[in-house]
């Protein structure tokens, strides 16, 4: 296929006279699909590239922080996905071996931009550049102070996870944001499931001390 990293997931598969692969896809796991797109079934991987594509940008950009990264390394995801799919093995879930791949190459990234900032931060009271004037804070809205606090508790939270060491941050994340169960994760990490446990339960013990006065 001409970009496998961005399919449609509605192509026909041939002559066969179906148009739509998720009828089809409906009856079979995951894996199976990846299965049969080794055997050369290009619309199971658009399928599965439509099925998991924003959900692995969350991920991504969750470890990465960064919006552009985060789509760029779903795009590698997905693009050695297509590249492994004929020494794919069916294993474990596909989700579990699909988030391997995104969670090696997320760390893998972090490590080799480990001393580069990926974003700047916007410094809300500095005076504008051109003016020199301070900007204005509307302090009418009688939700405006509940609001400040609920974004400054969440991104305090974010900076917590982010310091998190690194086994504990990304088993936080897909536990907390992408509602994973202690298996799948444990899958990933290549962890028994109660070392998942205790890996977790170690990440929430440190958050819930370092974020006890928004608690």
């Amino acid at each position: 296929m001409d970009n496998p990293g961005m399919g449609s997931g509605t192509r026909s598969a041939g002559s066969g006279g179906r148009t739509e692969f998720s009828p089809a896809g409906a009856e079979r796991t995951d894996a199976e699909i990846m299965l049969a797109v080794a055997a050369g079934d290009e619309a199971g991987y658009n399928y599965l590239v439509t099925k998991y594509h924003r959900q692995i940008i969350h991920f991504l950009y969750r470890m990465v922080h960064n919006e552009a990264v985060a789509e760029e390394l779903a795009q590698e995801v997905f693009l050695r996905v297509y590249r492994s799919r004929e020494s794919y093995r069916a294993e474990a879930k596909f989700s579990t071996w699909l988030y391997r791949i995104a969670t090696n190459l997320a760390v893998n990234h972090a490590r080799d931009t480990k001393n580069e900032r990926t974003a700047q931060t916007l410094e809300l009271d500095a005076p504008d550049t051109e003016s020199g004037t301070m900007p204005e804070v509307a302090d009418d809205d009688p939700n405006v102070e509940q609001r400040m606090l609920r974004e400054e508790r969440m991104e305090a939270i974010r900076a917590q996870v982010r310091a998190l060491p690194e086994r504990q941050r990304m088993a936080v994340l897909m536990h907390k944001y992408q509602e994973m169960d202690y298996r799948q994760i444990g899958d990933v990490l290549k962890l028994s499931e109660s070392a998942t446990k205790s890996l977790l339960f170690r990440a929430y013990q440190t958050l819930r001390e370092r974020l006890k006065e928004f608690v």
